[in-house]
């Protein structure tokens, strides 16, 4: 890591300063009222650190979807969603995909169900979901637990059998409903099992990230906590998107190491779209906090 001068941000003048600080603010036990200079706030209060230089820092997208769903299981809304097993303990390995499917181990556990496998097991790698519920209403779920297996993409995994040349959300989903035979199969790849638990947030809120609060649409980041502290601002640079100041709000399962961020796109099919596009190499700038 190396330290960076303000001149050095490519963009720093154009971005919305304050939008920035409305995401840092949300999680940040210092933040009072609104600067009234946003940007003098982040350049009188923090040094920058260079943690990935242009070029070197991969950034992926995820975002919140929003699903049809219904509280009971019928032949249309057949995929459940569940809540964290009696007696869980997340310090221990629980069993795997396929022995959870298996075993109809979480027969009972079930908070809703949803259309397909596939949607039902990617609310799990985004780790939250919107349900509109057939019987009205809207229903929120975010991450409980998850089972302490590693995640293993299934992207990747369709890649070595051939489909491509690349990989995204909708990709899978065509190929799932062409081979709804090996559905399970290709989600068994992944032995990571992910929980729910129903939140009551208001509806113009994002998802909750690891902090506990909501996150905000091309605001907020998840990094490897033990790269970059969570509630630091951090200076993304990525292609297809204007350069911003992003907030580490969050983390992720495949979220590892120096230059690895995940950026936080929204709430339904168009977030979902943006989401799946990002896989990019770019610059990531760790803004810490002086004293």
């Amino acid at each position: 890591m190396r330290p960076v001068s303000w001149a050095e941000l490519d963009g720093w003048d154009a971005d919305d300063h304050a939008a920035a600080w409305a995401a840092f603010s949300l999680t940040d036990a210092q933040a009072e009222a609104p600067p009234s200079d946003s940007r003098a706030f982040f350049e009188e209060n923090f040094d920058l650190v260079e943690v990935a230089p242009a070029g070197t820092a991969h950034f992926t997208g995820y975002y919140e979807p929003e699903l049809p769903a219904s509280r009971h299981r019928s032949a249309a809304f057949s995929h459940p969603l569940y809540a964290t097993p009696p007696g869980f303990d997340p310090a221990q390995a629980w069993h795997s995909r396929a022995e959870i499917v298996a075993g109809d181990l979480l027969d009972g556990r079930e908070i809703a169900f949803v259309e397909t496998a596939i949607e039902a097991f990617l609310a799990q790698v985004q780790g939250s979901v919107r349900l509109r519920l057939t019987e009205g209403g809207c229903l929120r779920l975010g991450f409980a637990a998850k089972n302490g297996h590693p995640y293993r993409s299934i992207g990747a995994e369709l890649l070595r059998r051939g489909v491509g040349p690349a990989v995204t959300p909708d990709v899978i989903r065509h190929w799932c409903a062409e081979n709804p035979d090996q559905v399970q199969d290709l989600l068994n790849h992944n032995p990571s099992f992910v929980f729910f638990r129903e939140l009551d947030l208001p509806e113009g809120t994002g998802p909750l990230g690891a902090m506990g609060q909501p996150v905000t649409a091309r605001r907020s980041l998840a990094v490897d906590p033990d790269v970059i502290p969570l509630g630091s601002p951090v200076w993304v640079a990525c292609p297809g998107l204007t350069p911003r100041l992003m907030v580490a709000q969050d983390i992720g399962a495949a979220i590892k190491g120096a230059g690895r961020g995940d950026i936080f796109c929204g709430t339904g099919t168009a977030a979902g779209t943006q989401a799946g596009k990002i896989n990019d190499y770019g610059q990531m700038i760790w803004l810490r906090r002086r004293g």
